[in-house]
């Protein structure tokens, strides 16, 4: 996609499932195969650092949406809501979708030089279970994937599930956050279903920047300037 240098969720992409949470997600895996699988993945195909790409490459042949500290490439078919803190004009995450399938992705603030995926995941297991919801930890396609099942009420006010497939994957100074809705949910094992989705995430890169931050803080995008 490009020179690397050396060195509103959609009405088709709802997560909500009538199934019960035994049926949808088995008790939490070991979590030392967690830390396992995050080791044994690496960003060589992506999501990016700045200081990892040369995006003018090919910025003749790709348009890019620069959020300052995100830049997407978006794909054919793309939707694409910006959650925006309206009083502070930041973006804090926005929400690609596909048509049957959405991925809302944030940036956090991490260690230089370490890893703060593990104890993000564990607070998100933590809170699963407050909730009263299941939670699995498998092998995903970024690492450790964490898939959630949380009792909700549907339309009609029936029980319900939402389910949730969340991707983490550290870089230097930053965490990104993945979190898969819909059709991908249901079909996790349906390549098709995911596969625009994952690879956008793949081609994510993230500009850090300098301003110092609170490992674990939200690191805010802007809303991008219309071209005149």
């Amino acid at each position: 996609m490009f020179g690397r240098k050396k060195q509103q969720t959609p009405e088709t992409a709802s997560p909500v499932s009538p199934e019960s949470p035994d049926e949808v997600a088995p008790p939490v895996d070991d979590l030392d195969d967690a830390a396992r699988w995050d080791a044994e993945f690496d960003r060589d195909e992506g999501p990016f650092d700045i200081n990892e790409v040369d995006l003018s490459a090919d910025e003749d042949e790709i348009k890019r949406l620069d959020l300052d500290t995100l830049v997407l490439t978006p794909f054919e078919g793309m939707t694409l809501q910006l959650q925006v803190d309206r009083e502070r004009e930041i973006v804090q995450s926005i929400l690609v979708g596909d048509g049957q399938s959405a991925l809302e992705v944030a940036v956090f603030a991490g260690p230089a030089k370490s890893s703060m995926a593990g104890e993000i995941r564990d607070e998100v297991l933590q809170v699963t279970q407050k909730q009263g919801g299941k939670a699995q930890v498998v092998r995903g396609p970024f690492g450790a994937e964490i898939r959630r099942a949380l009792p909700v009420k549907d339309g009609e006010g029936k029980p319900a599930m939402h389910l949730s497939r969340t991707w983490l994957v550290p870089g230097p100074g930053w965490v990104l956050r993945g979190v898969l809705l819909g059709k991908a949910t249901f079909e996790p094992d349906n390549d098709e279903a995911q596969t625009a989705l994952t690879e956008f995430f793949s081609n994510v890169v993230v500009r850090r920047g300098t301003t110092p931050a609170a490992p674990g803080s939200l690191l805010p995008m802007r809303v991008p300037q219309q071209e005149s």
